[in-house]
């Protein structure tokens, strides 16, 4: 039924019309109970003919109507009246996201803040098991002060009982009439179709991810992922071909690439497995795009390493990335302005990389940072200009620091040992059956430390000292060499490690969880070692001079997202650690330097 301005629909007055599509029409109404204007999609007349799919629609509408979310038109109700059904939603004013791109290309400072929000979005539906089914830029729509409303949340689902939903003929994209042919639709829909939708089967969450990264493409270049003069084409391409990567603009970063890449896989067990990861990185996207710091070094064998490192220490800088009270708030949230800052270490305080094991660490708070010196660490509170030197500790190496933030542990030849951050005389935890490989503290003062001794793997120590309990070792029969750099988790239950492999070759290392009480562990991720979780809910690790991030759900300790690569230029040293820490409050510390120079091997 087609409605003239004037008419009415329950309590609704029609004011004009807006649209049509494979759903019904679309109208601009005036809710004369509430006194505020509304959207009001009629359906088909099919529906009113048929109760059992009514009925399920209605079911699917309160499911839908349980959505609130500042990016996602809400659906207040359902009116029927005689043969008339119509679902009341929120009048979202504005152009949609298919016309802003008919402009041109959007520049990056305005695509990502749109990309994000569209995944906020989408994290918030799928958290409800709510899948979108039909996302394009037809159904995103971008008010005057950039706030963005995802329109027709699931209702591909609500409108069709058959496996697949969102057909091309059946979309509830509502289309400027100006606009609309029946190709268009056709076509308009079926470019955003993952390929499981395009061979007409289920969808899941991934399908919306898929469609997410085809949106974020045409955003960025003005042009479609996948194109054809008809519905095969389009399909066929969607299926079979690539997007033209090359129409990507230069100043796309390359975590932004790579996002777009693992969106836009075609087989979805190997896609992007949740949109927490494009959060993720379009929260980091526009620090990310800028340069960092770095020493220039070619290729070197280790020995040639040491030299480099140690002779250059007065040219060697800390990086770090501010955020707040912090170095790099890796949240999920609306996160505050990103500033980077170069802490430049030179002189008397200048930073000395060994060359084996890391050479910073970061207060749980982020106030602070502790780095080695010449037989001295030094303490850089970040408010402050000149650091402070703990000296008269030997030679301190691989440091880290108390959950409390106020002690520091460190190794001194075969001894372990800890100072207080404000200085003073070093204290003896126990002594250690051979070179360090790392140590962590637990909150109830427990610490597990790892050697290169080969009888041994991860060992658990008490601050007062005493004995010593092996907690792991390295199993030859499974190509392990040896276990090294334990970074507990939060709850001191469960810690990270890094498996080397027998054949040395640390391009094939592997991060492992361990559970502590049962001392059983499972690897997480191969190739890359030293890993850290951040509050936001993911790892951090680095591999081929890169630091990688990679969703983690800390309850089940299981890695749920595709790795990507969040910084460039990570020092990383011949013995595969990570010259990066980061605090309890999502802060992050590292050390740049020459990817070729300090490639994992």
């Amino acid at each position: 039924m087609t409605f003239i301005p004037g008419a009415r629909l329950g309590p609704y007055e029609i004011l004009s019309a807006l649209g049509a599509g494979g759903m019904g029409e679309v109208y601009r109404a005036r809710d004369t109970t509430l006194g505020r204007d509304v959207a009001l999609k009629t359906l088909p007349a099919s529906f009113a003919a048929d109760p059992e799919r009514l009925a399920r629609f209605e079911r699917e509408a309160k499911t839908l109507a349980a959505l609130n979310h500042p990016h996602i038109a809400q659906i207040y109700g359902f009116e029927r009246s005689g043969d008339t059904c119509a679902l009341v939603m929120e009048l979202v004013e504005g152009d949609d996201l298919s016309v802003r791109i008919a402009r041109g290309a959007l520049a990056l400072d305005e695509a990502l803040p749109i990309a994000r929000q569209i995944a906020e979005a989408l994290d918030a539906a799928h958290e409800q098991g709510i899948i979108h089914r039909d996302l394009k830029p037809a159904n995103i729509k971008v008010r005057a002060d950039g706030v963005v409303k995802v329109l027709d949340f699931g209702l591909a689902k609500a409108l069709d009982t058959r496996p697949g939903s969102a057909t091309a003929d059946n979309s509830p994209t509502i289309t400027s009439p100006a606009r609309m042919t029946g190709v268009g639709v056709i076509l308009g829909t079926a470019a955003y179709m993952s390929p499981e939708q395009a061979k007409g089967r289920e969808t899941d969450r991934r399908s919306d991810i898929w469609a997410f990264g085809v949106v974020l493409y045409e955003m960025l270049t003005g042009r479609r992922a996948f194109d054809g003069e008809d519905m095969a084409e389009v399909l066929g391409a969607v299926v079979r071909l690539e997007p033209s990567w090359e129409a990507l603009p230069a100043d796309v970063p390359l975590p932004v690439r790579t996002l777009l890449h693992s969106c836009l896989v075609k087989d979805r067990g190997r896609r992007v497995a949740d949109i927490s990861t494009a959060l993720f990185v379009l929260d980091k996207a526009a620090s990310l795009a800028a340069p960092t710091a770095a020493v220039a070094a070619e290729p070197l064998s280790p020995p040639a390493l040491w030299r480099r490192t140690t002779q250059g220490a007065a040219l060697v800088t800390i990086g770090a990335l501010l955020s707040g009270a912090g170095v790099w708030s890796l949240t999920r949230h609306e996160p505050p302005a990103v500033v980077r800052t170069m802490v430049t270490t030179s002189d008397s305080s200048a930073l000395e990389q060994q060359g084996s094991d890391r050479d910073v660490a970061i207060t749980p708070d982020g106030s602070r940072i502790v780095y080695r010196g010449s037989n001295q660490l030094l303490v850089r509170a970040l408010n402050q200009l000149e650091p402070q030197v703990l000296s008269g500790l030997g030679a301190p190496r691989a440091v880290f620091i108390s959950p409390d933030g106020q002690r520091v542990g460190f190794f001194d030849g075969a001894a372990l040992k800890h100072v207080a951050i404000t200085g003073g005389p070093p204290a003896l935890i126990t002594t250690v059956d051979g070179p360090p490989r790392g140590a962590t503290w637990s909150p109830d003062g427990t610490l597990v430390f790892a050697t290169d001794a080969p009888a041994t793997g991860l060992q658990r120590v008490a601050l007062a000292g005493g004995e010593v309990t092996v907690l792991t070792r390295a199993d030859p029969g499974r190509g392990e060499g040896d276990h090294r750099w334990p970074e507990f988790l939060p709850g001191g239950e469960a810690l990270l490690f890094t498996i080397t492999p027998g054949s040395g070759d640390l391009d094939n290392a592997a991060i492992a969880v361990l559970d502590v009480a049962s001392r059983t562990y499972t690897v997480l991720v191969r190739g890359g070692s030293h890993a850290h979780y951040v509050p936001s809910g993911h790892l951090v690790y680095g591999s081929g001079g890169r630091l990688w991030a990679v969703a983690f759900d800390l309850r089940r300790l299981e890695v749920v997202g595709t790795p990507l690569p969040v910084l460039d230029d990570v020092t990383t040293t011949f013995l595969g650690a990570a010259n990066v820490a980061v605090a309890g409050n999502g802060s992050l510390v590292y050390v740049p330097g020459g990817a070729g120079a300090q490639r994992l091997s």
